[in-house]
C-alpha cells in the first residue's frame, strides 16, 4: 500500500475511533494522538517503509533502575501487543509496537491502542513507583 494512501487510511481510523490528532504531517508520515480517557497522550505514529511504528513515552526511571528494568521485562511477557523499551539514555521508558504496513487493518491498530490502555490501567501503580 502506498504510504500516502496508508496515511489517509490511518487518519480516518483514528478519527473514527475518536482519537484527538494533535499533530499530523503527511510529508513526514507522522501523527501525534491523544485520548486521555484511555491513557494515551502524545502517542507518536510513524509510517516508515514497510512498517508502522507506534510509541508513547511513559515515564523516566529515576532510582533503582536495575530492579525496575527487571520488573518491566517480566511484565513485557504479559503484554499482548507492544512492549516496554528504553531510549538510548537508559532513563526514558516507552511503550513501542511495530506493525507491518503492507496489509495493515484497523483491528491491528485497535489492538495496539487497547493493549497500551490495558497496560496503563493494570500497571500504573508500579510505573508511578518506578518513576520516583
Amino acid at each position: 500500500m502506498k504510504q500516502s494512501k496508508l496515511f489517509s487510511k490511518i487518519k480516518s481510523w483514528l478519527l473514527e475511533l475518536e482519537y484527538n490528532i494533535s499533530f499530523e504531517s503527511d510529508e513526514h508520515q507522522t501523527f501525534i494522538i491523544e485520548k486521555e480517557s484511555e491513557g494515551i497522550k502524545n502517542m507518536m505514529i510513524v509510517i516508515a517503509p514497510q512498517i508502522l511504528i507506534i510509541e508513547q513515552f511513559l515515564f523516566r526511571c529515576k532510582n533503582n533502575q536495575q530492579n525496575a528494568y527487571k520488573q518491566l521485562l517480566i511484565k513485557n511477557r504479559d503484554i499482548v501487543h507492544g512492549a516496554f523499551v528504553i531510549d538510548e539514555t537508559g532513563e526514558k521508558v516507552i511503550f513501542r509496537d511495530t506493525l507491518q504496513a503492507e496489509n495493515l487493518d484497523q483491528n491491528e491498530l485497535i489492538a495496539t491502542l487497547n493493549s497500551l490502555s490495558l497496560l496503563i490501567s493494570e500497571y500504573s501503580t508500579e510505573m508511578i513507583a518506578f518513576s520516583k
